[in-house]
Order: structure tokens, then sequence, then C-alpha cells
């Protein structure tokens, strides 16, 4: 017997909730990206910075929304191991992107490779964990669904990349992070779209246990946290009390002491 199965248990509670929790990861971790660039000694340190923001909003939205989700006559459970292992995976395809870009810069065949591989991988963690789900049946899923899914996830990682190197100021980075969150919450109920729930036995409970909202609270604490610390040092950073439009027009070459203008400087400076 085929379930009914809702991505709104709680109305658009956890929809809301989840797109923020996407706009803050986007927007701390092109905050992070933009001080790797103005800051190339201390790079290593803000992308990494960068790229644990971004993966803990991905997977925090994503499980934030799945509090929402419901099976009509099944409980749903979660395995904790591969709970934890979607964090990691998203946390990890995000680095690579964010360092690929970070370093070598947003041409377009390393945007398409970084973008590629982080919305690959995005897509992966989102499956993994949705392959975590424990249920009295069967998750099926529908094919085209899903390879849209996997496409927006393409699509938004790559512009995701490319504006963490090319959007400076507060207010477009601000921005930017809300057209963001549209995207990765967009991929996500996507591929919830692509769900099917193929009941093996029934119970009489026909909505989400308290134990379950739980569980995902807990898990939810951690990135939670890790988002907060990451908003403090972003927020008390020097460079937020600058004027950041004053380098607005820097390429990432002459911030990263490689262009053109910067050896013009160095050479005036030396004679």
């Amino acid at each position: 017997m085929t379930a009914t199965v809702s991505n709104f248990y709680y109305g658009a509670v956890t929809l809301i909730a989840a797109y923020l929790m996407a706009c803050l990861g986007a927007g701390l971790g092109l905050r992070c990206t933009t001080r790797s660039l103005r800051r190339p000694q201390r790079r290593t340190g803000w992308l990494a910075l960068g790229a644990v923001s971004i993966g803990c909003g991905i997977w925090t939205m994503h499980f934030i929304a799945m509090i929402g989700f419901s099976v009509q006559g099944a409980l749903v459970h979660y395995d904790m191991t591969k709970t934890l292992l979607s964090l990691v995976v998203a946390i990890a395809v995000v680095a690579v992107g964010v360092f690929l870009v970070g370093y070598r810069g947003a041409s377009p065949l390393n945007l398409a490779t970084a973008g590629t591989v982080t919305g690959l991988g995005v897509a992966v963690m989102h499956y993994v964990g949705m392959a975590a789900i424990h249920t009295n049946g069967t998750i099926g899923y529908d094919a085209p669904t899903v390879i849209l899914s996997v496409v927006i996830a393409v699509a938004a990682a790559t512009a995701a990349l490319w504006a963490a190197v090319s959007i400076h100021t507060l207010w477009a980075s601000l921005g930017a992070s809300l057209v963001m969150g549209v995207a990765v919450t967009g991929m996500h109920y996507t591929g919830m779209a692509a769900v099917s729930v193929h009941l093996t036995g029934v119970t009489e409970t026909a909505q989400s246990s308290t134990d379950l909202l739980s569980f995902l609270l807990v898990m939810l604490a951690g990135p939670l946290t890790v988002l907060l610390i990451s908003a403090v040092i972003v927020m008390f950073d020097p460079d937020m009390m600058l004027n950041e439009d004053s380098w607005d027009g820097t390429s990432p070459a002459v911030l990263q002491g490689t262009g053109p203008d910067n050896r013009v400087r160095q050479a005036s400076r030396s004679v």
C-alpha cells in the first residue's frame, strides 16, 4: 500500500526555518570567503570557516525541513550514523568547492568543476540523509525528479561559489544569500517531491513521534552552535568596521598579490 507522504506536517514553520538556515549558512560563507581574499595570510582559516558555515547551513536546512516530514500510517526513525555521515559529507564537499575557487580563482573551467563537485556532494548529502530513515515501508524515488534535484543542486552550488569570489559588499552578500537560500531549499523540496513510501505494515500512529522530534533537535544542536560561533567571528571581525566599497573592483588575483596592478605597485615602492 502506498502511503500519503507530507513534507509540511507542522505547516510552513519548518519551510521558513529551513530557508532561514540556508540563508544564514550561505551568508556566513560569503563573508568568510570575502575575508579570505582580503587577508591572504589567513586564507586557509577563513575558507575553512566558510566551508563549515555553508555545510552546516545546508545540513541544518535539510533536517529542519525533515521535522515536517511524515508518513501516514507509519512512524519515522533515523539511523544516527548515517545522519552524522551526511553532515560530514556536506562540509567536505563544500570545502572542496570553496578551496578550489578560493585558491585557483573563478575561471569558467574551475568554477564549473568546483560547482559540479559541490552540487553532486550536496545531492549525496541529501540522499544519505534520506537513507538514514527507517520506517515500516520501502522508500522509492521518481527518477526524473531526482535528476532535476541534482541539476538544481549543481546550479545552486556553482552560483554560490561564483558569488563567494565575486561579491564583496555586505548588502550584495545578503542579497546573494537570500537567493542561495531559495535555490538550496528548492533543491531539498524538489528531492522530497520524488519520494514515495510503500508500506509493508501499518501502525496506528500516523504522525512523527515526540522521540523523533527530540532526536532531530539534538542532532541540530551541534551545527546550530557552529553557525552561531561563526556568526560571532564574522560580526566582530575588524573588517566589518571598514568601508568595503573601496575595494569592490579589486580582483582576487590582485588581492592575492599576483595581479598586474599589484606588481606595478610593488615596483613603484621599490624605486
